[in-house]
């Protein structure tokens, strides 16, 4: 151990991000009586505490708000004895026997280190899109499609992500509308052609968002059409974007990734560097929700502490 790490206080385990991996590995690995620090810069939950309702997560039939989900999971963590500091990951240097990351609040060591960062959707950068962010403007069809029964909701994007979740939608909303800038859909063609048959599904060509409107709640999409700058009001209950999603690791070198950016992992969230472990949308995985998130932060905290032992 360096002298510089000394004078430091050395965890047992550091976790990068507070969303339902992170703070799950942390109820984990305290109840293994690990020494824990938990880092995040936003509210505890991670982007579910954007969301407006939770409703398909196991044991809460009503379904409850992500910001309230978020707060159960930081009081469950802290009761288990996790420390959680608020302060924004700039650099990790984990190739060591102990692991390093730099924040805006100092540098922390660990001799375990749980990435959990997460994934940030691309933003339109429109007017409205981050006021409505939760009231009506979502990025997870599965997470908040049975919201809009019966209702018109728009989809942004023209890949296989924003065409599988439009067609999902068609089992809650009575018409999808998808808006996307080009004149031909990127979705393979299988997708393509079960939404271009749809009869719930109406596609704009070459339309671009300009903004989202309402007050307490989106009420309607202002659209522009790319070839001849012609605008639309589009009254919707909701709009789904999928214009792409950037994992959070930029901070990390030296760690396997796949060519988006998302951190190759085992079955058992081990990484290609030992005593590092990923869980939750920062791996490279088929099936991202908060469920899955919340088992890949057990599986983590546990080969962690064997890890240790």
């Amino acid at each position: 151990m360096s002298p510089e790490t000394t004078k430091k206080k050395l965890y047992d385990m550091v976790i990068l991000g507070a969303g339902p991996a992170g703070l799950t590995a942390a109820i984990y690995g305290g109840r293994a009586n690990l020494n824990i620090l938990v880092l995040e810069h936003m509210m505890a939950g991670g982007e579910i505490a954007s969301s407006e309702r939770l409703d398909n997560y196991p044991g809460f039939p009503e379904g409850i708000s992500g910001v309230e989900f978020g707060q159960f999971l930081e009081k469950q963590a802290v009761r288990f004895g996790a420390e959680i500091v608020s302060a924004t990951i700039e650099e990790a240097d984990v190739l060591g026997d102990i692991k390093k990351v730099s924040t805006s609040k100092g540098d922390f060591y660990g001799r375990t280190m749980v990435v959990a960062t997460g994934t940030a959707p691309r933003v339109l950068g429109v007017p409205g899109e981050e006021a409505l962010r939760g009231r009506g403007i979502s990025f997870c069809a599965t997470c908040d499609g049975p919201f809009f029964q019966d209702r018109k909701v728009a989809v942004i994007g023209g890949g296989d992500s924003a065409v599988k979740e439009a067609l999902y939608l068609t089992r809650f909303a009575n018409e999808v509308f998808i808006i996307h800038r080009r004149d031909k859909l990127r979705a393979v063609p299988f997708l393509q052609e079960q939404v271009l048959n749809h009869p719930r599904v109406e596609i704009l060509w070459d339309t671009v968002v300009k903004s989202f409107d309402g007050e307490d709640r989106l009420g309607k999409i202002i659209v522009e059409h790319v070839k001849d700058s012609t605008t639309l009001e589009l009254p919707v209950d909701g709009a789904f974007l999928y214009v792409g999603r950037i994992p959070n690791t930029g901070f990390l070198k030296g760690v396997e990734m796949d060519g988006q950016g998302y951190i190759i992992t085992s079955e058992e969230m081990e990484t290609s560097v030992p005593g590092l472990f990923a869980a939750g949308d920062v791996r490279r995985k088929f099936l991202r929700q908060v469920i899955t998130a919340a088992s890949d932060g057990a599986i983590a905290a546990m080969m962690a502490v064997r890890y240790l032992e």
